[in-house]
């Protein structure tokens, strides 16, 4: 079963609050799907920030600033494009946010067509995120509809390996390789073992790691 793509959440996080709401209804009308929040602490535990979309953030809040929401989310390894708001910009501050991965950095009372602009930017960079993850984690279902045998003998086989090695290598005979390859190609759509390589490329990347080096 294919995993659902789903739509794009717009995260407003400010603690102004009339600022926050004219914003909330000037994105909702633009289309977007948008939750607001009046601060960092808020946004953390409300939020599903495993969904795609993008953070519009304040840079300058009581408590966590914007500044220290987007390092946290960065070393959490949150993906999210973050767009950041500021009546008080500088090239020091935009330096920063940019070498955290900020998608862009704009006036918070400038053009609303730039606001919306950058939103629709952010959010297509999360869309195809999460598509590429989705079609990955397809993969890594289909790789594991092998049983345990066909999945050592498809990655060495992909390593280049022939049938006399990978049976040395695991064990068994060189006709119960040739079974067992056979059946893994027919099951995952590959002729060759360059194919095999490049459909192993497409498992997810942290997966992909953990299987390296086990014949698993």
């Amino acid at each position: 079963m294919k995993r659902m793509i789903r739509t794009p959440l717009v995260r407003l996080v400010d603690d102004d609050d009339a600022f926050r709401e004219s914003q909330r209804e000037f994105l909702k009308a633009m289309g977007w799907q948008v939750e607001d929040y009046a601060g960092a602490a808020d946004l953390l535990e409300r939020d599903d920030l495993s969904r795609p979309g993008c953070l519009v953030l304040d840079i300058r809040m009581p408590g966590m600033t914007g500044v220290e929401l987007q390092r946290r989310l960065f070393d959490a390894k949150c993906t999210l494009p973050v767009i950041f708001l500021t009546g008080h910009g500088d090239i020091t501050t935009a330096v920063h946010t940019m070498k955290y991965g900020a998608a862009d950095f704009l006036e918070k009372r400038g053009d609303p067509l730039a606001l919306a602009g950058a939103v629709e930017r952010a959010c297509a960079k999360s869309m195809a995120a999460e598509s590429d993850a989705a079609e990955a984690d397809d993969y890594r279902r289909t790789f594991e509809s092998l049983t345990q045998r066909e999945r050592e003998v498809f990655m060495l086989a992909a390593e280049g390996l022939t049938n006399k090695d990978v049976a040395e290598r695991l064990g068994i005979g060189a006709e119960t390789v040739k079974m067992h390859k056979a059946n893994a190609y027919a099951k995952l759509g590959v002729a060759s073992a360059l194919d095999a390589y490049r459909w192993l490329e497409n498992l997810p990347a942290d997966y992909r790691a953990g299987l390296a080096g086990t014949g698993k």
